[in-house]
């Protein structure tokens, strides 16, 4: 990206948190929904990767169906971001009506016992909007990891954006994020981690819907390392405005292998039940980026 696209990619992002959150949520809604549908018509490179991930995950779908799928995923996305520009002025009470989450138990009993906990999901739905219900509505703080963004600028507003709404938010690139997250999880945090697209080209294997692709092994690292719970998540909307939630069983460390070949198998876990959500709602997976090993290009990597 050049400069000037760098600077307009920032001015835009800005525009957006600071004129959607003004919005009447139904203004809001609907420019998000048109905004959606203007992009999944134009069938640019993001919705085709899309349509191309998706016809893995339903992979008997008619070329009709995967559009559907496209388009109600591209709304899906954009819901994301018009609720993500208008979050800072939620209030809790807002936060709190917002989310549902089925088989909480294991998150609140874990935390409860003093045993730190990984929180691991995948780009399903809102994440964002979970992590402020986690915050606000159950009231713990957390820590999670950022990926660096160009422009450095645009990066800065994400890392503001999440610590205004009571995340504390690490680069993912600089090597210190892992030593962290390991001290807040040894003095019983919570860690959470968006986990389905390996970023460092060097993840863990796994089998995804059937095919080869990398996840990063970190949050089964940091379980092994700190003792800590690891604990897979996934997301939904659905026909209401209340973003639905579950949280998986945990995921164990195998008692025998090296702490790589345990980090593979426990990765795995976490692949399986990611795909378990994402098959019951396909069109809530935000994965506009090249994921399967097939699909990768060995010069660029993931950012392909």
């Amino acid at each position: 990206m050049t400069a000037v696209g760098e600077r307009l990619t920032d001015a835009l992002y800005g525009l957006g948190w600071s004129a959607v959150k003004k919005l009447p949520e139904p203004v809001a809604a609907g420019l998000g929904r048109r905004i959606a549908d203007t992009a999944w018509k134009r069938r640019g490179k993001g919705v085709l990767r899309l349509e191309a991930n998706l016809a893995r995950v339903v992979p008997d779908a008619s070329p009709a169906r995967l559009a559907e799928l496209s388009r109600a995923g591209m709304r899906s996305y954009m819901r994301y971001w018009m609720e993500s520009f208008r979050l800072p002025a939620w209030s809790g009470s807002r936060v709190a009506e917002a989310v549902d989450v089925k088989d909480l138990h294991y998150l609140t009993d874990g935390l409860a016992a003093g045993r730190g906990v990984v929180l691991a999901l995948p780009h399903l739905a809102n994440w964002d909007l979970a992590g402020v219900w986690v915050t606000r509505a159950l009231g713990v703080p957390f820590t999670t990891v950022a990926e660096r963004l160009r422009p450095e600028t645009l990066y800065d507003r994400f890392v503001a954006y999440r610590e205004s709404l009571g995340m504390e938010v690490l680069p993912h690139t600089g090597g210190a994020a892992f030593g962290i997250l390991a001290r807040r999880l040894r003095a019983g945090g919570l860690v959470c981690l968006v986990a389905d697209r390996d970023l460092s080209s060097s993840g863990a294997e796994v089998t995804f819907f059937g095919e080869r692709a990398r996840m990063p092994a970190g949050p089964a690292m940091l379980a092994q390392h700190t003792g800590a719970l690891l604990l897979p998540a996934t997301l939904w909307y659905d026909d209401t405005p209340v973003m639905k939630g579950r949280v998986h069983p945990p995921v164990d460390v195998p008692p025998t292998g090296t702490r790589a070949e345990k980090a593979a198998v426990m990765t795995q876990a976490l692949a399986d039940a990611f795909a378990s959500g994402i098959a019951d709602h396909p069109e809530d997976w935000h994965m506009l980026q090249r994921l399967w090993i097939a699909d990768l290009d060995p010069a660029k990597g993931p950012e392909a």
